[in-house]
């Protein structure tokens, strides 16, 4: 760590990892010096509580800041519970970013998990729900040939991983200097445009986000820049690399007015 108090040079942000954490372990014992606080991206797919996945980082002193992804309920309900429940995770369940604010090495980093789901809201699409309060009338609503069970189910993944109005709103209330996100604003070719607008009304001049599992730096005409971290990958703040992932996909130019940063 560096000395004197940590700051935003010392916070790492963690690409989807995808239980892969041999990329996390090879990474931190190649590092001169160790960072303060680490922010996962989502896609981290728990098999075993977080608390116990992620012991290199907390063994190490390094605090643990998670946001969820489109793959952490692959597993059901119990891969969720691993990933979120406080009984399991004692240790890095007040590091849970979805909808919040925290200060960070110095830095206000708010974040928003999942991805945009067409029965909650698809972007440019109008939004179909608000809150998750209404999701048990909505999926009421499915086919004869949906069984409550299926129903239930369905309600509740989309309550753990789709992007929520409810919590897209009560970021745009409060003010971050970094945005991070599972999914992509609109400097990658399959990003949303309504991440760009949060960022925005947050006044952050940052947004960091996995999903895509490409590193790349974009900015926009106004200032706004966009970082995407791949796979494995830990990236620092300035989008230097701390250490490799997974080899990139394929990014392609950047929509316009995106230009490479």
């Amino acid at each position: 760590m560096a000395d004197g108090a940590p700051g935003p040079q010392d916070v790492v942000f963690i690409g989807d990892i995808h239980r892969q954490w041999h990329h996390i372990m090879r990474g931190l014992a190649q590092l001169p010096r160790l960072p303060h606080a680490a922010v996962l991206l989502g896609d981290i797919e728990c098999d075993r509580p977080l608390d116990e996945v992620a012991a290199p980082l907390l063994d190490a002193g390094i605090a643990v800041h998670w946001i969820c992804g489109n793959h952490d309920y692959d597993g059901g309900p119990e891969m969720w519970a691993n990933l979120s429940e406080p009984a399991r995770n004692p240790r890095t369940h007040a590091g849970r970013l979805n909808g919040c604010v925290r200060e960070i090495g110095g830095l206000r980093i708010a974040g928003l998990s999942g991805t945009f789901r067409r029965r909650v809201w698809e972007p440019p699409l109008p939004r179909r729900l608000h809150s998750r309060d209404e999701l048990a009338d909505d999926v009421a609503t499915l086919g004869d040939d949906w069984t409550q069970a299926q129903r239930e189910a369905m309600a509740h993944a989309l309550a753990a991983m789709a992007i929520w109005p409810e919590d897209y709103d009560a970021l745009a209330g409060l003010r971050a200097d970094v945005l991070v996100a599972h999914e992509a604003p609109s400097s990658h070719p399959q990003g949303a445009a309504m991440l760009d607008d949060l960022a925005r009304m947050m006044g952050a001049r940052l947004v960091i986000h996995g999903h895509h599992h490409v590193c790349y730096r974009a900015r926009a005409e106004d200032g706004l820049h966009v970082q995407g971290v791949g796979a494995g990958w830990a990236l620092g703040v300035d989008g230097a690399p701390w250490w490799p992932g997974e080899a990139n996909r394929w990014l392609g130019a950047l929509p316009r007015p995106w230009q490479q940063a």
